[in-house]
């Protein structure tokens, strides 16, 4: 059981920034990888990296980890052979497989590292399994796909000892180390209020349908199901429009407040919310099937607010977000033309004695009205990381090794990042189990919008039951999650 969320000792030293500058091993002699043991790398080799996941942003991921010179790409591995081929083309002497359990078991001696650019639902499966091999991961946002999922993997991370890291770019980035040092200034006051924004969704809502499509010979599906429930194929569901069905993605808020929400949770006094409500666009407007417990899709826009204690027991901390077109209300002091965040989204924290905006990624902070930047004069007091490189902060965290190493979302700080970010999917798919005929069926009705109040330490929502399916799903058999 958790303590207390406003008397966690670890609050204070996870709300520091972590030192980001590239770490030199210096005094070791040269051995090989296998008399250092697991979790180390010898200074006279390459950290070896697998891919899980390496079409898409798994592409991006994997090439981005070798521009490194000290990095080996050694095995790949892909359900969908079609995905993989530009990896298999950038990297022809790594291994090939379909299934990341039989490519860490035949791999294990060769492997140091792991980067997971799945579908969300595979996520926590793919990363404790590598952590309990010893291998250093690094995990795409959001971290999991539950928030259960999310408890796991911030334990596993102490337990297993490998450096870990979450891949929300911005978290590297100079952007929120420039926000946190014009907040500590106290510019804009103590702070009670914070709006945040993107223009998500942009991938395909599809219309659920019971449709059956013949399945890719290339495609796997069976494996790219992983913990979800067994369903025939659809079309619908890959390669990309996973982020809108909730057994595979998390939805507009998994999909983005790992970037847009890292400065409020980085920055500010919060750990988890008490409470949070929500509201959803049309919902009466969704095909449903009969057959389902609860919708299978994400909607299209949502408005969610979270209500944080501060962890110095000086009041509240209200947290807003909006997607899928609506925005909250322009701030007074921008003037026309001036942007509000960027295309991608944006945050604003709202103090007691000004404003203060940053876009998407926590870049560009910036006071309002602008013209107050013209004289700002905050020094700078948080070391940068070089270039504001997330994936070779990584690499470098991985070869200077556990203990020495540090990154700048370590699952200790993504892990109750994610399920603070996850606690505002609980209202969402609460929401829409009041359109659900099955649902209406068997339990009280949810009549209209409903405040959930949230128990951190124990993981529940103490006030509609029916909300906690949603914090730990149920796993295929083979599949279980298991510290």
């Amino acid at each position: 059981m958790m303590k207390d969320q406003q008397k966690t000792p670890e609050d204070s030293s996870r709300r520091e920034f972590i030192k980001t500058s590239s770490l030199a091993a210096s005094a070791f002699f040269i051995v090989p990888r296998h008399v250092l043991g697991k979790g180390f790398v010898a200074p006279s080799d390459k950290l070896n990296i697998a891919g899980i996941g390496v079409g898409g942003k798994g592409k991006s991921d994997l090439a981005n980890f070798a521009k490194s010179p000290n990095v080996n790409i050694v095995a790949l591995c892909d359900v969908d052979d079609r995905q993989a081929v530009a990896s298999r083309t950038n990297f022809p002497n790594a291994k090939y497989y379909k299934d990341f359990r039989d490519m860490l078991k035949k791999e294990d001696k060769s492997i140091d590292a792991v980067s997971i650019s799945t579908p969300d639902n595979t996520h926590a499966v793919a990363t404790l399994a590598a952590m309990q091999m010893g291998k250093h991961v690094y995990t795409q946002k959001p971290l999991t796909h539950d928030i259960y999922e999310a408890r796991i993997l911030g334990q596993a991370a102490k337990k297993y000892k490998v450096i870990t890291q979450m891949g929300n770019q911005g978290g590297s980035g100079n952007g929120v180390r420039r926000m946190k040092e014009i907040y500590d200034s106290g510019v804009i006051g103590k702070v009670d209020r914070v709006i945040c924004w993107t223009n998500r969704p942009v991938w395909p809502q599809a219309v659920p349908t019971d449709n059956v499509d013949p399945i890719p010979k290339e495609l796997d599906f069976d494996l790219w199901l992983g913990p979800s429930p067994k369903v025939g194929y659809n079309k619908a569901y890959l390669p990309w429009n996973w982020r809108g069905w909730w057994p595979y993605g998390t939805g507009a808020l998994g999909d983005m407040a790992c970037h847009i929400m890292d400065p409020v949770y980085r920055i500010l006094p919060i750990l988890y919310p008490v409470s949070v409500e929500c509201s959803v666009a049309n919902t009466w407007t969704f095909t449903l099937r009969e057959k389902d417990n609860n919708p299978d899709w994400t909607p299209f826009s949502t408005s969610i607010h979270l209500d944080y204690p501060r962890n110095d027991g000086k009041g509240n901390i209200k947290v807003s977000w909006y997607d899928g077109g609506i925005l909250p209300e322009l701030p007074s002091e921008l003037q026309p033309g001036e942007m509000f965040g960027n295309s991608d989204g944006g945050v604003l924290f709202i103090g007691k004695k000004g404003k203060l905006m940053a876009d998407c990624y926590g870049a560009n902070p910036r006071l309002l009205p602008l013209k107050k930047n013209e004289n700002l004069k905050v020094k700078e007091t948080i070391k940068r990381v070089p270039n504001e490189d997330h994936y070779l902060n990584w690499v470098d965290a991985c070869i200077a090794g556990y203990g020495k190493g540090e990154t700048s979302s370590p699952f200790e700080y993504a892990g109750p990042f994610t399920e603070s970010i996850l606690i505002g999917n609980l209202a969402l798919r609460s929401w829409m189990l009041r359109d659900n005929p099955t649902a209406l069926k068997t339990v009280d009705k949810y009549n209209g919008r409903k405040k959930l109040e949230w128990d951190a330490a124990n993981m529940k929502v103490t006030n509609y039951d029916l909300a906690n399916q949603f914090v730990k799903r149920e796993y295929r058999e083979g599949w279980e999650l298991v510290l």
